[in-house]
């Protein structure tokens, strides 16, 4: 599918303030970039990095008072998405170099904590039948309730409380996950189809033949997704950090299907 994508992110920084911004898709053979195009008011001269794993980038920036950002981006997705029950597990000794992180515990994602849990729920699952049932538990058991969760949530709060947005089910997808030997990295997208459109968490495990997207909310379907980074949890993906103050004027998110 052919999908048109536009992020505007409009603030008031209150003093100078440095800024990493990561709101731009990434090229991926799954998500073919036709056009796309970042500009950035109100900023000093602007620096790009690479993002985690080499996925995307990010863009450095210096700014101060009125500030706006607008992507802008036409894509094709051609995806294909097998049913993950028919994907075997990725044995650990197999795994590359650049997965093997993804089997630890992370800040938001404290792993270490749910392998008895894990295994007790879904110890008698192997491979995407184990994925499908712990995306399966979480939607079942978990609340999508906007404005549950803040900054500081972490997967055991949310797996507590049973309630929290996007990010939170992502934490708590990605930390069962790895609880149960398979590894899973955290991944913020543009959504097709996502309602209110918004920037979206999901998730990515490491089965046979490499990553697999996984929607624990079941809010957007996986074709319909458009990666901009990866990472260990939302400290890696986040679509903007400031570090200093700042005011929110306005944000908006619009996926559009083009074919």
């Amino acid at each position: 599918m052919r999908l048109s994508i536009e992020a505007v992110l409009d603030y008031h920084m209150e003093e100078p303030v440095d800024v990493l911004l990561t709101i731009e898709a990434a090229p991926l053979p799954d998500q073919i970039i036709i056009e796309d195009s970042l500009t950035v008011e109100g900023s000093g001269p602007l620096r790009t990095v690479a993002g985690e794993d080499d996925i995307g980038r990010r863009t450095w920036m210096h700014a101060e008072g009125s500030w706006r950002a607008t992507y802008r981006g036409v894509f094709d997705v051609t995806r294909d998405v097998p049913a993950l029950e028919t994907l075997k597990v990725a044995h650990r000794r197999d795994l590359p170099a650049e997965v093997i992180p993804y089997l630890w515990p992370s800040r938001y994602c404290e792993s270490d904590q749910f392998g008895t849990f894990a295994e007790r729920e879904f110890g008698e699952y192997e491979g995407g039948e184990k994925v499908q049932a712990i995306a399966d538990w979480i939607y079942e058991h978990t609340d999508y309730i906007r404005g549950s969760s803040d900054s500081t949530t972490t997967a055991k709060d949310t797996f507590v409380e049973r309630q929290g947005v996007c990010r939170d089910f992502a934490h708590l997808m990605a930390t069962l996950s790895r609880a149960s030997g398979i590894p899973a990295r955290v991944v913020s997208a543009y959504a097709w189809q996502l309602d209110p459109p918004d920037f979206h968490a999901v998730v990515e495990v490491y089965l046979e033949k490499g990553w697999h997207l996984v929607d624990a909310t079941r809010l957007a379907p996986v074709e319909g997704l458009v990666r901009m980074a990866v990472g260990r949890d939302a400290l890696d993906i986040a679509f903007m950090t400031v570090f200093g103050g700042c005011q929110l004027i306005e944000q908006r998110v619009s996926v559009e299907r083009l074919d």
